[in-house]
């Protein structure tokens, strides 16, 4: 079987983390995210991938080459973002399979525990044009809709609501047949929420829902990344990719943890990063060569590569770039970011997106 993984976007929400690194490639509990998504696609049984690129486009072939955790890669550019559909038709031409084969389609920013295997069994079954994962939510008027009728069939792509008809939302997971794809226009932008489902269904296509209520995370937000890696780490959703046991901690090659450090709560500590002694981290991902300083805390929160944490600061729900340092005595919190090589002096001051 063969898959498009749709990785164009900016991830503008997650700046400045992907000022430098597209979204899909941030390190997430060790590796790089697509790495658990391509690990997930090859225990499906895909074994060929094109990517759907655009920005920073060629910092994913530099990533993951040819070939990577048993799948086959191929990368396919848009110029300009085609939107969803456009994305999927213009990688198509990439695809080697035959018109009624199943395509299996995965966004670059969903990480998702359900079943694919299952997904891919009810669109054979039901010589569907698209079958897509439907996921249940506490809010759905947060969401777009999706009502099925009693056989899973999908009637409708409803608008965000305050009074939605069901709790059913589209969770970004699609199986095409390959000739179903061949129905988007080219070159075009193109919505396959609000243009390519819709036109389906109204022509008479067969549109199925395969609903599941498995782990599933948009990584899209800072507070949902720095959960999606802690939860990778704790193993709250199960991952080969990832580079040793899940547990309280991932301690990547050459960092150093004291022994008089408290490091837990799916804390990923980077290659050669370093959490001096008193210091305390919890629930957050430091990547490469970070540093906190004794007496810190870090919580619920992501610091660079390279960035420090001075003695004695707290970090609670923040985000530091890159080369970014954070004086002795500062308070930080409520989802500010600090961006690349910006140092603050230290201080008693707090900060936060409230000030």
């Amino acid at each position: 079987m063969e898959a498009i993984l749709l990785v164009g976007g900016q991830g503008t929400r997650l700046r400045p983390l992907t000022i430098s690194t597209p979204k899909p490639l941030l390190p997430t509990a060790g590796v790089a995210f697509l790495a658990h998504q391509l690990a997930r696609a090859q225990a499906a049984g895909v074994d060929r991938i094109v990517f759907a690129t655009s920005y920073r486009a060629e910092m994913f072939e530099a990533a993951f080459g040819t070939h990577a955790h048993g799948v086959d890669l191929a990368y396919v550019s848009e110029a300009e973002p085609l939107g969803t559909g456009g994305a999927i038709r213009n990688a198509a031409r990439a695809l080697t399979c035959d018109p009624d084969e199943p395509v299996l389609i995965l966004n670059g920013d969903i990480l998702s525990g359900h079943d694919v295997t299952a997904q891919v069994a009810l669109h054979e079954k039901s010589s569907a044009a698209v079958t897509l994962h439907l996921t249940r939510v506490e809010d759905p008027s947060r969401f777009g809709c999706v009502p099925t009728d009693p056989d899973g069939r999908v009637a409708a792509f409803l608008e965000k609501t305050p009074h939605p008809v069901t709790d059913q939302i589209n969770a970004g997971c699609y199986v095409f047949r390959r000739s179903a794809i061949d129905t988007i226009p080219e070159h075009e932008v193109v919505s396959v929420e609000r243009e390519t489902f819709p036109s389906l269904i109204s022509s008479g296509a067969v549109v199925m829902g395969y609903v599941e209520t498995a782990y599933w995370l948009d990584v899209g937000t800072p507070q949902a990344f720095v959960q999606g890696s802690r939860d990778l780490v704790l193993g709250k959703i199960a991952s080969s990719a990832m580079p040793g046991e899940p547990g309280e901690r991932l301690t990547l090659h050459g960092a150093i943890v004291s022994p008089g450090a408290v490091v837990r709560g799916g804390t990923t500590v980077g290659r050669g990063a370093e959490v001096e002694p008193g210091a305390t981290v919890i629930g957050s991902v430091l990547q490469d060569g970070a540093f906190v300083a004794e007496g810190a805390t870090v919580r619920d929160s992501v610091v660079g590569r390279g960035a420090r944490v001075g003695a004695g600061a707290v970090l609670d729900g923040v985000i530091l770039g890159d080369g970014a340092m954070v004086g002795p005595g500062n308070e930080l919190r409520d989802g500010l970011r600090l961006w690349p090589g910006i140092a603050l002096p230290p201080t008693a001051v707090r900060f936060s997106t409230d000030a």
